[in-house]
């Protein structure tokens, strides 16, 4: 029996749903966009966010309801899903905070930027936002939701949005700057990308208040130590 196991382990698992949706709405809520970001970590390029409204009401058959938060679906399946929801949401907007600006009031406060700048590219304005995290953004009434990417199909379908967008934006950056393969690494410390940084130097687009970029500007050959060597040694250089 172990395939019929795995099929009620899987029915079992939480997806993402409209409760939290159906909640703010009973509030007098109507135009709830959902809110996520995708490039908090990497060392290179913008943090992008971006905005969903969807449907008051989905078919039973519609595909939104494949929508998952995009770190659990492959490119091929985030591709399909990000046409599908430009097509079918009543509005779908993002917004970035690009290196500098992160460097200027640091990633956190650029992702907040980001997501409000998502906002307000939206065509219809949102009542109300639900906002994946523990930060709610002050542009509009938000509700900061704990890994709402998992649980909140609107949040989710942000996510898979600011990825995709994300990602394209990584592929031309790869074109205008060359040697850091930012096409395979979408701008993360890869073992690769930080030997490309010891040799070429930071490029216009790297995070030069992040750590790493920051020490390979200062002694290039440290970037030569392996990515577990440099966090033990927890490298500190100006």
């Amino acid at each position: 029996m172990p395939g019929k196991t795995k099929r009620l382990f899987d029915l079992g698992k939480r997806i993402p749903d409209r409760k939290i949706e159906e909640q703010i709405k009973e509030m007098g809520f109507s135009l709830i966009a959902g809110v996520d970001e995708a490039g908090r970590g990497p060392l290179a390029g913008p943090v992008v966010a971006a905005a969903v409204i969807l449907p008051d009401w989905i078919r039973k058959r519609s595909k939104l309801w494949q929508v998952r938060d995009s770190k659990k679906l492959r490119p091929e399946q985030r591709e399909e899903l990000f046409n599908l929801i430009f097509k079918e949401a009543v509005a779908v907007g993002a917004g970035e905070a690009d290196a500098q600006e992160i460097d200027q009031i640091n990633i956190f406060q650029a992702t907040l930027l980001a997501m409000e700048r998502a906002v307000k590219s939206l065509s219809v304005a949102p009542d109300f936002c639900l906002v994946d995290g523990i930060r709610r953004i002050e542009a509009v009434p938000s509700r900061a939701v704990k890994k709402g990417d998992l649980i909140c199909l609107s949040i989710a379908a942000a996510s898979i949005i600011a990825k995709v967008t994300r990602d394209r934006l990584m592929l031309e950056f790869d074109r205008i700057y060359p040697g850091y393969d930012f096409a395979g690494n979408k701008g993360y410390g890869t073992e690769a990308h930080l030997k490309a940084l010891s040799e070429l130097g930071p490029c216009g687009i790297h995070r030069r208040s992040f750590e790493p970029v920051r020490a390979c500007s200062g002694r290039p050959r440290a970037c030569l130590l392996s990515k577990a060597e440099s966090q033990e040694r927890k490298l500190k250089w100006k």
